[in-house]
């Protein structure tokens, strides 16, 4: 089947054709950007070719321009989604403002009820999920956020439908002809019957006369939820709240009866938060982010392999925000430092492919925002947000790098890359090592509280791994002190003869300390005074980089260390 996203599709629901202004190659970037995203986040430069109908060049130069951009790196002849690449989905999830202000409430839901928990809103005439609390069991809920899902399989769908205008409704019955298996919805399986069509418009009916909807397994056998409409104090609807369980745990019937009630008050408390929520600070008067200087230097540097008009148009996207729902044209100008003239075009061609809307002067982002790679990025781990960070560190300095985090009294590796050298450090990811007597033991210690700090040494009890192994708490609370003021630590030789360390803190979006990364080497490499002139500035440049991806991915998902 030809790909929805093929600039060459002749597919019945394909975009119309673009108008004159429109900025072809941000057309074809975004084309290249859903594919990823469909793809899972990774795909071949030759698959994506394929699947956009692009020639092989020009997938060349859109990936290397999205890599300049920080959007993408490339894995071998892999092209791979980065997190920076989720500060597209994050404009339009703070200018919603619903996550930030119903979050909490949906995942305390979810903890009360220990079942997964849902936010979502209209697209087109899908939904697309704006948060996700999911319990995690052996059968777990893989819905992301920015996931789409037809609005007929769907418990939010015939709330959502309630509001649909007559075209609305055109453009759902031309999809079910065009697309009957729902292949253009990738996070869901295939449709194998048409119940959900043929009755979805009594469903609509129902959701509209009780004020809430049921999906009885329509996405796939054992999938059961039930969803209540959250309304603006305008009484439309600004999202729908829905609780997701199983057969094995409920039926329908049970799931209605038992925790319907629960979600309709949660529901209540959630209008009640919209309602009493002050309206966002007013943007700041904005200076330009040197966007256009950055372009024609990357330009410059390049030459004809940076499309130029490709980075200046997706970057029109982070013009919005929290404060910042609505634009005018020259606001967006302003905020990004591009011409009039260019904002113009690229907002023009933001609305052509469904990702802008205008409403008189002033423009919004839409949910369809979040097709730019949210989902599978909403899934990173702190692990693979580190991974590329620590193998471009590994190849700099030719040593061992690692993450690791506290696991009660030893450190644990998370992440870890081999220099290769025939004398090597080789940290098994999983292994666990003494905290007191390594490198990222001692500044996750360091950042410990210090009554807890104090507490943990008071128990462990530290005995000689060598000669040089410092055992006595009161000497250790010291070099943490140390630690702690200084931001590294550097270990000579206390875990295993030879063997020396040094590491750096890795913190979270807001500042807590998460992880601590380090460089590994046998104490003949170099002294150790030069570990801090030559090694540490390179592993902080690196923690300062992974802690940039993280601050942008965890805006709005928690970023776990791993997936289990």
């Amino acid at each position: 089947m030809t790909s929805p996203h093929a600039l060459t599709s002749t597919d019945p629901m394909a975009a119309p054709a673009p108008p004159e202004e429109a900025v072809a190659p941000l057309i074809r970037g975004i084309a290249v950007l859903r594919e990823l995203t469909d793809a899972g986040g990774t795909a071949g430069l030759s698959d994506l070719g394929r699947a956009t109908g692009l020639a092989r060049a020009t997938i060349d130069r859109v990936t290397g321009t999205l890599a300049r951009m920080g959007y993408m790196r490339m894995d071998g002849s892999n092209a791979v989604l980065a997190p920076r690449l989720m500060e597209l989905g994050n404009a339009y999830l703070a200018a919603l403002r619903l996550p930030a202000l119903l979050s909490a409430h949906a995942d305390t839901l979810a903890e009360e009820l220990d079942e997964s928990v849902s936010l979502a809103v209209a697209d087109g005439d899908g939904i697309r999920f704006i948060h996700q609390a999911i319990r995690r069991r052996a059968l777990s809920l893989s819905f992301r956020i920015g996931d789409l899902l037809p609005a007929e399989r769907t418990a939010p769908g015939p709330l959502l439908a309630t509001e649909w205008s007559t075209d609305d409704w055109a453009r759902w019955h031309k999809r079910q002809d065009a697309d009957p298996e729902d292949l253009g919805f990738p996070a869901v399986p295939p449709r194998s019957h048409r119940t959900a069509t043929t009755d979805f418009e009594e469903r609509v009916e129902r959701a509209r006369a009780h004020g809430w909807a049921m999906d009885d397994q329509l996405i796939e056998p054992g999938l059961v939820a039930a969803a209540v409409p959250v309304r603006a104090p305008d009484g439309r609807i600004a999202c729908v709240a829905s609780v997701v369980s199983h057969t094995s745990r409920h039926s329908a019937d049970s799931l209605r009866d038992a925790l319907l009630p629960r979600l309709r008050t949660a529901v209540t408390v959630m209008e009640r938060k919209l309602a009493d929520a002050p309206p966002p600070e007013p943007p700041s008067k904005s200076t330009a982010v040197g966007l256009a200087t950055w372009t024609s230097a990357s330009k410059q540097e390049l030459g004809g392999e940076f499309i130029e008009s490709l980075a200046r148009g997706l970057t029109v996207v982070t013009a919005f925000g929290e404060g910042r729902a609505e634009l005018t044209l020259t606001e967006v100008a302003e905020a990004t430092g591009l011409s009039r003239a260019t904002a113009r075009r690229a907002l023009i061609t933001l609305g052509h492919l469904g990702h802008v809307t205008r409403h008189g002067r002033v423009f919004r982002l839409t949910p369809r925002v979040l097709a730019l790679g949210f989902p599978p990025l909403s899934k990173t781990t702190l692990t693979r947000i580190a991974h590329p960070h620590l193998a471009a560190l590994t190849r700099k300095v030719e040593d061992s790098t690692s993450l690791a985090v506290l696991a009660g009294d030893d450190v644990q590796c998370a992440a870890s890359i081999a220099a290769g050298r025939i004398m090597d450090a080789d940290i098994a990811v999983g292994a666990r090592v003494p905290a007191y007597a390594t490198s990222t033991g001692r500044v996750l210690l360091a950042g410990l509280p210090a009554e807890e700090r104090t507490a943990r040494l008071a128990r462990v009890r530290m005995g000689a791994l060598t000669a040089r192994t410092v055992t006595r708490p009161t000497d250790l609370e010291l070099i943490l002190d140390r630690v702690r003021e200084d931001g590294y630590a550097l270990v000579d030789e206390e875990l295993e003869e030879g063997l020396r360390s040094i590491a750096v803190p890795v913190h979270d979006r807001d500042g807590g300390l998460m992880a601590a990364i380090n460089v590994t080497m046998h104490s003949g490499r170099r002294p150790a005074a030069e570990c801090v002139t030559t090694i540490l500035p390179e592993l902080r440049a690196t923690a300062a980089h992974i802690e940039a991806d993280v601050h942008i991915t965890g805006q709005f998902v928690r970023v776990p260390t791993w997936q289990l």
